[in-house]
This record gives C-alpha cells, structure tokens and sequence, in this order.
C-alpha cells in the first residue's frame, strides 16, 4: 500500500509540472499533495519569466535557451496553439527553472499572474516580400491584447518586446499601458539586440576580430535605415573607409531581409533572434538582481531626440531602464543617417500611437 501511494504522488509531482491544478483543487491520488507543495511553485531561488509566443519560430529557441539561464526559476510558456508538446519537450531539459505551459487567450492571465520579466515574441513572422509594416495590422492586435494581460496581472514586470514592426508596437503598448493607467516607461523595452549582435559579428569580419571583443552602439529603432550603427564609436576603437562604412551599414539595416531570402519562404531570423532575445533578457535578469552597470541599446521612451521613442545605449537597473545615454559625437555620414531615421521612424510610432487612439 505504501507503495502504491509513493507512486501516486510522483505520478502526481510530474503532472504538476505540465499542468498544476488550481490551488483549492487536491491532485488526484493524493490526500494532501496541493499546487503550493510541488516544485511547480519554483524550484530554485531566482525570477518568474513568461514567454508569449512560445511555441512560434522565435519562441521555442527562446523558450530551450532561457530553461538554461540560472537566474531563472519559474518559466511560463504562452501561446495560442502548440504549448503542451513545447512545454512537455523543454520541461525535460534538466536545469532549474520548473516550466509551465498554457494555451489560448482564456489561460493568459494565469501566465502572466506574478512574473518579473514578460518576453513577447507572439505574432507572425516576415515572408519574402514583406516589410514589417505588412506585419502591422495583424501583429497590432496581438501585442494590445497581451499587453492588456500585462497591464491586468503583472503591471510591475519588465516587458521586453519583440513582436515586430518593433518601431510601432512599442508605441501600442505604451499606450496600452496609459489606458489602464500602469504606464511606467522604464519597465518597457523595445528589444534592438539582434541589430546589436549582428553589427558585432559583420563588423569583426571585417576587423578580423572574435565579435565578442566587439561592441557597436546601434541607435534609432529595428527597422532598414531607422537601424543606424555607429561605426565612428566602435570598441575596440578603429577606422573605416568610406566604401567599407556604407557596406556595413546597409549589411546590418538589412540583415533581416539577407535571412528571409536565404531562407526562401521557410521563415524569418528566428535562431538569432532568439539568440539575441536571450542576450538582452539576461541583462535584464542580473540588473534586476541587482548588478551595475549593465548597459544595452533598446527602444526605449526617451528624450535623446525630439521623438518620444528612440533605440540608444541604457543602463539596466531592478526597475528598468535607469539611465539613457546620449548619442556621443557623430561623423557626417551618420548625422546625414540620423536625420533619415528620425525621418521614417517619426511615421512608424505615430502608427502604433493610432493604432490604440482610433
């Protein structure tokens, strides 16, 4: 008999994992075993991530790369279809964050209930031919509707922000938060880290140099010429002929559009997306831990130019964004880019401003 009910109960603790039950709900062949008790509460000290999106493109990469990351505890996994089959795969993954996964828009609060950090990769992806304004009438919604969640059940998370067009979804949920009056812009990021990752990487090839000896601030926002990178402030510290500075600025406003072609309607920049998603969700993680002077570029609110939204170096700190740097000294090449990002990127957020205001 003893025997039996051991079993029960580990029966019992695994399928907490996958699904816990509500907490007024007992666990079915066990008398005391309640959601509180089992692992599902979290299993090392660390901080509460939700991803939404978690089963798309981006999302699962993103999803097998956090479960690795040890400052966090607890991973919940959002989507709106296929998040038992990812949840049950990455929850096997033997490191210490306790995965939990929930499905459809009627599980989105019990997601998003009590996180520190949201990850919003939801939407759908760019195919050929597609801007990311073509994204934009679909991929609205999505986020307003998240951010609604947001607003609701974990007003105080940090949101990093992924759901493209960046340059106007940011807007939308800044105004989203406004509505429900839990606006705080230091919590909202715009994630730019993949414009960052790709500059250190083509600009080290050039340079002969491991790019992660490589650091170029990337400013504007996360869209063709509104990613400006400012090669004149590479570290560590070097020159560029004219030819060279125009190759590698067009190669990194572009990047995105070099992976969809390669990949000839099978998808987006998903892998280093996810990667870079990472890279920026860890340094939000050890700020909010507690560590100084972790500095990034995201598309922030901001007062660096006349725009109320612009992508520049911040310090990362436990509520967001601490400190905004300025731009530094310019050459004319990227005053001249300045000016044309500033240009596309003014339309781009008064589109998501709209989107919510209509």
């Amino acid at each position: 008999m003893q025997a039996s009910a051991d079993v029960n109960q580990r029966i019992a603790r695994i399928s907490a994992h996958i699904n816990p039950p509500s907490d007024n709900l007992q666990m079915e062949g066990s008398s005391n075993l309640k959601r509180e008790n089992c692992r599902a509460k979290g299993g090392s000290p660390g901080f509460k991530v939700a991803i939404l999106g978690a089963a798309g493109g981006i999302g699962q990469p993103l999803a097998m790369l956090m479960k690795m990351n040890p400052l966090v505890s607890v991973l919940h996994l959002y989507d709106v279809v296929n998040t038992p089959g990812v949840t049950a795969d990455i929850s096997h993954m033997d490191t210490g964050a306790v995965v939990r996964g929930f499905l459809g828009q009627q599980q989105l609060e019990d997601a998003l209930t009590g996180m520190d950090l949201v990850i919003i990769p939801a939407g759908v992806p760019r195919k050929p031919g597609m801007t990311r304004d073509d994204l934009f009438n679909i991929n609205a919604g999505i986020v307003r509707t998240l951010c609604e969640g947001i607003s609701k059940c974990c007003p105080k998370a940090i949101v990093n922000l992924i759901s493209n067009p960046v340059n106007s979804t940011v807007p939308i949920a800044a105004e989203v938060f406004k509505n429900a009056n839990t606006y705080d812009p230091r919590r909202l990021l715009g994630v730019t880290m993949l414009d960052v990752v790709r500059a250190n990487t083509f600009v080290a090839e050039v340079l002969g140099l491991d790019p992660r000896d490589v650091d170029v601030p990337v400013v504007g926002g996360h869209a063709g010429v509104t990613i400006l990178p400012l090669l004149s402030q590479v570290k560590p510290p070097c020159s560029f002929t004219q030819k060279e500075t125009e190759s590698l600025t067009s190669r990194i406003q572009n990047g995105g559009t070099e992976v969809v072609e390669a990949k000839a309607g099978a998808g987006s920049a998903t892998l280093s997306m996810a990667y870079a998603a990472v890279k920026f969700a860890d340094a939000c993680l050890h700020a909010l831990r507690g560590d100084a002077g972790v500095v990034r570029c995201a598309f922030v609110s901001s007062q660096v130019t006349e725009l109320p939204f612009f992508a520049s170096r911040v310090r990362l700190g436990r509520n967001g964004v601490e400190e905004i740097y300025p731009l530094g000294p310019l050459n004319e090449y990227e005053r001249v880019g300045l000016e044309k990002a500033k240009k596309e990127l003014a339309g781009s957020i008064e589109k998501g401003v709209s989107f919510v205001r209509k």
